[in-house]
């Protein structure tokens, strides 16, 4: 498969890296973009191509990946309408905030794009992806969601649906790794060296995601260690006296809403 990312900033490069990680491309078979010529030096070297010129990275691409911020789509559109061939190339949109009626409107009628929602963890192998379709045949649907399992995991949503995956999806990584920072910052304060910490806070998180990962409900594993008058249902408490699951549910709402505004038609 050749593909090109326009945009190679933190999602972009997680995606290139995904997709190396996966199998599914060599470093040959991307083609990376920036406006800064001086920020592809050290991405040649690693193997990929580069280009400024996002009209001409499209050319031989299979699967053309928008990953550039809200405000920098418009000009993106308007370089590489004239260079897509709508027919034998697929666009996939991880452009937050902007509905796939705006492809179209910018790229034709014609256009075969799926818009997806992952996250960093993308070049681990472990991203939750939602994922939305219009014009798409169910084979690039198919398609598209196969890839994105390469690198984790992945969800068919509506797209009305995908501003509050951006939130609990995208934004909600780095509001996993502060709850993790934190703990760990807890384990120093308790005696613990902060390697030692960040290693301990980390293996318990990823334990308890792949419990409820493979069917466990939250609050009954959350029972199983939760003893009378114990140590567990003290530091629960106290946590939520301080309002723990109210400041998190607050913060994925205000990301939800903000999400659905970043892009301006």
């Amino acid at each position: 498969m050749k593909a090109t990312i326009l945009g190679a900033g933190n999602i972009g490069m997680a995606l290139a890296e995904g997709l190396r990680n996966s199998g599914r491309c060599s470093a040959a078979d991307i083609t990376l973009t920036r406006r800064n010529e001086a920020a592809l030096v050290a991405l040649r070297e690693q193997g990929y191509s580069v280009s400024t010129d996002n009209a001409a990275a499209i050319e031989e691409a299979d699967v053309v990946f928008l990953c550039v911020l809200p405000q920098q789509l418009k000009g993106v559109l308007a370089e590489i309408a004239p260079a897509l061939n709508t027919e034998q190339q697929l666009v996939v949109s991880v452009v937050t905030g902007v509905p796939l009626q705006d492809l179209r409107a910018a790229l034709g009628d014609g256009l075969r794009a799926v818009r997806a929602m992952p996250n960093t963890a993308l070049r681990v192998k472990a991203s939750m992806t939602c994922l939305a379709a219009a014009g798409a045949t169910p084979e690039d649907l198919q398609f598209v969601q196969g890839l994105f399992d390469t690198m984790g995991s992945s969800i068919v949503i509506n797209e009305e649906l995908m501003s509050a995956a951006t939130a609990l999806c995208a934004c909600g990584i780095a509001f996993f790794l502060r709850s993790i920072r934190a703990a760990a910052q807890g384990g120093v304060e308790i005696g613990f060296h902060a390697h030692e910490a960040i290693r301990i806070a980390a293996q318990t998180a990823l334990g308890a995601a792949q419990l409820l990962a493979e069917g466990a409900h939250p609050e009954e594993e959350i029972d199983k260690v939760t003893s009378p008058k114990g140590c567990t249902i003290a530091g629960l408490n106290e946590m939520e006296h301080q309002g723990l699951s109210s400041a998190m549910i607050k913060g994925i709402k205000l990301s939800a809403n903000i999400a659905g505004q970043l892009y301006q038609k």
